[in-house]
């Protein structure tokens, strides 16, 4: 009879990366059958942001995953308006993230918390009459967008919000109404009774740490392995001690080579390990800065060792690697990142950075799929950092 190992408690920091690349669906084949939604399941958060260069960040993080997944199937994924039928909303989780709608109950405890004025809550101010304005409205006349109340800003900057937009976002905050749809990316705003599964609606909602314990477990294994403050910033916890809520995670306590800290692990994941795994090819890909597995920057810089930053609101003149660089994933290691724009067919790579020699196929590769997955038949290179790679990676790219 063949022993199985006993489960690891001591891991190299090879081995986390492996874990959390797992984790994260970037190590093995993936199901393409379950496609974005199956991502989001996966995952359990997929972060939005405004910023569009090579493609929005739900788009890209799907796409790292599958290879080029039809775009339009993505969009269905996330957003599908159906009476009582939704299978996911949008809410703050880590950052404003499309989340499965099975997860409503366990979100009760934030939407009280914005209900909540003595403990901060809702920061913007609003009035009850316009808070009654855009319930009513949505009542009468079903779902709404920020237009059909009358716009979302007093003026062209997109910071000076509307009243009613500062209500419907309180709203939304609060759990008084509900996103499901994105029109052209532009919210559309429901009644919760009506947009959502009366099973979600009827579950108990469960206690704030009940619902503290549930996030820290399914972050923990959507992470691999993780220190408390990774585990906790998945979902962006506020928790002002979390150790005594771990041993309720099922969580295992690890110690990882390299890491200051005290981590735990995945059991499941542990096993795999003992098993000689995980197995299968790693994905070659270019990462959204906002994707799950690089998200929380310091976790980026102690698993990958790769230090970045969004230079989007940088002034041009002072970014390193450029408005929206995207880390190049290829064998299990970040190897690299580029600045992408399109310009009608063509993918102009306008700042890339190799971080090694062995960086230039991978990043040619990836430059292609992607071009390929938005639609143009051309890559151009403009600046390459080492300047001497810069004719491998054209030449690479044929």
């Amino acid at each position: 009879m063949t022993s199985v190992p006993a489960p690891r408690t001591e891991l190299s920091a090879a081995e986390a990366r492996r874990l959390a690349l797992h984790a994260q669906g970037l190590i093995g084949v993936p199901d393409r059958r379950a496609g974005a939604a199956g991502v989001l399941r996966d995952l359990g958060a997929v972060q939005l942001d405004t910023i569009s260069v090579l493609a929005r960040s739900h788009e890209l993080v799907p796409y790292a995953r599958l290879g080029a997944v039809g775009r339009e199937g993505i969009e269905k994924a996330y957003w599908n308006h159906e009476p009582h039928g939704a299978s996911t909303f949008e809410y703050w989780a880590h950052a404003a993230c499309i989340l499965p709608v099975e997860e409503w109950p366990t979100f009760a405890y934030r939407r009280a918390n914005y209900r909540d004025r003595a403990s901060g809550g809702w920061s913007l101010p609003t009035s009850d009459e316009a808070e009654a304005l855009v319930l009513g409205k949505l009542r009468d006349e079903g779902p709404c967008m920020t237009s059909d109340f009358g716009g979302a800003r007093k003026s062209a900057e997109w910071w000076d919000w509307s009243e009613t937009k500062v209500a419907v976002e309180k709203l939304l905050a609060t759990g008084d109404v509900v996103c499901v749809e994105r029109r052209g990316w532009r919210r559309v705003y429901d009644l919760p009774e009506r947009a959502l599964p009366k099973a979600v609606l009827d579950t108990p909602e469960p206690t704030r740490e009940e619902s503290h314990v549930r996030l820290l477990a399914q972050a923990g294994r959507r992470l691999g392995v993780g220190t408390i403050g990774d585990i906790a910033d998945y979902y962006r916890l506020k928790i002002p001690d979390a150790k005594p809520l771990m041993d309720q995670t099922g969580l295992v306590p690890v110690s990882v080579h390299g890491w200051a800290q005290p981590a735990w692990a995945d059991p499941a994941a542990l096993d795999l390990l003992a098993a000689g795994g995980p197995r299968g090819r790693h994905r070659t890909t270019l990462l959204s800065p906002f994707d799950s597995l690089i998200w929380e920057r310091d976790r980026m810089e102690r698993i990958f060792g790769m230090v970045h930053r969004i230079e989007a609101y940088t002034p041009a003149a002072k970014r390193v690697h450029g408005y929206f660089a995207m880390p190049l994933l290829a064998g299990g290691k970040l190897l690299g990142r580029v600045d992408p724009k399109r310009e009608g067919k063509t993918l102009v790579a306008r700042k890339v950075s190799l971080d090694t020699a062995g960086a230039v196929q991978p990043m040619a590769d990836a430059l292609r799929e992607a071009a390929g997955w938005v639609g143009c038949d051309a890559v151009a290179v403009e600046q390459v950092t080492p300047a001497n790679a810069a004719g491998a990676l054209r030449a690479a790219l044929g």
